[in-house]
């Protein structure tokens, strides 16, 4: 059962009165902008807890301190990165965070197939393995498409300005989640060769 975690609760609330307060100086200010990506932003910051009550419900496992990492990484990449304009501050902020999303999805997929699939007698171990490494690196590129794709939608519908270089801007993310979830993949692949799984 994956717990809830008081510092990720707490974390969460002072992240809320933090949005709520840029909220309200957007409306003072008529910065239209940063009041939708600050509101988005709240909404957000909710995930880490849906997608817990829905893991727990479905006996699905968790990495720890899933909660505190995912609420920390939608607060540097929404509020840090665009509302106070950190990745125009420091130009590797957005490739950071893309190379820790390719590696930290595909470390949320192998916790939640483990109690989905078991190796059956007549498969081989590196079948398997491999088998398993698969769906992570394949979810991780979805999940980075979807982004890519939220951005584009809020930039067009909202004027958010999120996407900064245009193609390049997109094509650098997703390559720097895929190369990310293909080394965190084929370290798991290897390491795992080396012991009993599951």
């Amino acid at each position: 059962m994956n717990k809830y975690s008081r510092l990720a609760v707490g974390m969460s609330a002072l992240f809320d009165i933090i949005l709520i307060s840029t909220s309200v100086i957007s409306v003072v200010s008529k910065d239209w902008n940063n009041l939708i990506l600050s509101l988005t932003t709240i909404l957000s910051l909710k995930l880490p807890f849906v997608i817990t009550y829905i893991a727990n419900k479905k006996k699905l496992a968790l990495p720890p301190n899933f909660q505190f990492i995912l609420l920390l990484f939608i607060f540097s990449a929404q509020y840090l990165g665009e509302i106070k304009g950190f990745y125009l501050k420091l130009w590797w902020l957005d490739l950071l965070l893309h190379l820790v999303f390719g590696t930290y999805v595909v470390i949320i997929s192998l916790y939640l197939i483990q109690g989905i699939f078991k190796k059956g007698t007549e498969t081989t171990k590196q079948r398997f393995v491999l088998f398993t490494v698969i769906f992570p690196f394949r979810f991780t590129i979805a999940l980075g498409t979807l982004w890519e794709m939220f951005e584009f939608i809020g930039d067009y519908l909202f004027n958010t300005k999120m996407i900064k270089g245009g193609l390049e801007d997109t094509a650098t993310d997703l390559l720097v989640k895929i190369l990310a979830a293909f080394i965190t993949s084929i370290i798991y692949y290897y390491r795992n060769l080396k012991r009993d799984f599951f």
